[in-house]
């Protein structure tokens, strides 16, 4: 007897061709992705890098100067260091301050306290909020005349200018960003913990390790890849900050950042669009270093596992 039915693996099924309206609308989805993609995102970036070159207020001839903006922004422009102090002050501050709070909330969660679903809308709640809303909140607080923490410690007759004293305002701003940003990263270490293998904790609880010492030496070993996206956003979140005190004083006074001078050189009064790029320039190879350097050292553990 001979089996008329088709075999398997002889090719009975013909591969499905695309039609011209399937590439029609493959390239519709992927084309206008990758076209907003470069108009918006690597346009303009490329066009900073070429006019960081250059001199230029946006209304007149484009001249060629070469490095002279790099060599004007390191020398002879005062405002750029402490700019760039500022910034890394806010990465060392959420990195040391906002990261390990938002681990430490995402545990104790993760232990199924009471009310823990409440816990994590409220704690999450100002990270819907953007920068922009969070200095104004931030004035509401540490305002001079009117502000909560001085009503609160009893300031009244003479208040404390929390925002106004270049002393005070950097430190204020940051405890600002650090309760926004740690409702974010305890998001994402709680989403870590919710997906450890439970039978590592218990086989190093046979061993004889505690709570801490099982945390430590197996489950924040495997909450790697948690850690690289929380490095990277930390890093993003401390370089681009510029709602937040563009809101409370137009980042001057202390609240000098990079994103504020960008800005200022721009769109400002005295408009030197090609200085201004070289900021961006600076500011774009910066936060390419740090995320760089950080995937490379996370990569290379990854291979070595």
């Amino acid at each position: 007897m001979t089996d008329d039915r088709p075999a398997a693996g002889r090719g009975s099924r013909k591969a499905r061709r695309f039609t011209r309206r399937d590439l029609l609308v493959l390239g519709l989805l992927l084309g206008l992705p990758l076209l907003l993609d470069v108009l918006v995102v690597w346009g303009p970036t490329l066009a900073s890098v070429v006019l960081s070159f250059t001199s230029w207020d946006g209304i007149g001839d484009i001249s060629w100067v070469g490095t002279e903006n790099y060599a004007n922004l390191f020398t002879n422009y005062p405002a750029f260091w402490p700019a760039v102090r500022h910034n890394l002050l806010w990465l060392a501050f959420l990195g040391l301050v906002a990261a390990p709070f938002g681990l430490l909330l995402a545990v104790l969660i993760d232990r199924g306290v009471r009310f823990s679903r409440f816990y994590q809308s409220t704690l999450y709640m100002p990270v819907v909020l953007s920068l922009a809303v969070v200095g104004f909140i931030a004035q509401l607080v540490f305002s001079r005349d009117q502000g909560a923490l001085n009503a609160l410690l009893g300031n009244t007759e003479h208040p404390t200018d929390w925002l106004g004293d270049p002393d005070l305002n950097l430190w204020m701003v940051l405890l600002a960003a650090v309760w926004r940003h740690t409702g974010y990263v305890m998001i994402l270490y709680l989403a870590g913990l919710k997906a450890v293998d439970q039978t590592l904790k218990e086989a190093a609880a046979i061993d004889g390790a505690s709570e801490t010492q099982a945390f430590f030496r197996v489950v924040l070993p495997t909450l790697r890849p948690v850690n690289v996206i929380v490095g990277i956003i930390t890093v993003i979140e401390s370089l681009r900050a510029f709602d937040i005190v563009y809101a409370i004083n137009k980042g001057r006074n202390g609240l000098e950042v990079l994103s504020v001078l960008v800005t200022d050189n721009i769109i400002g009064e005295a408009s030197r669009i090609g200085f201004g790029s070289a900021i961006a320039v600076v500011l774009l190879l910066v936060s390419l270093g740090f995320v760089a350097t950080y995937l490379i050292q996370e990569l290379r553990g990854e291979s070595k596992r």
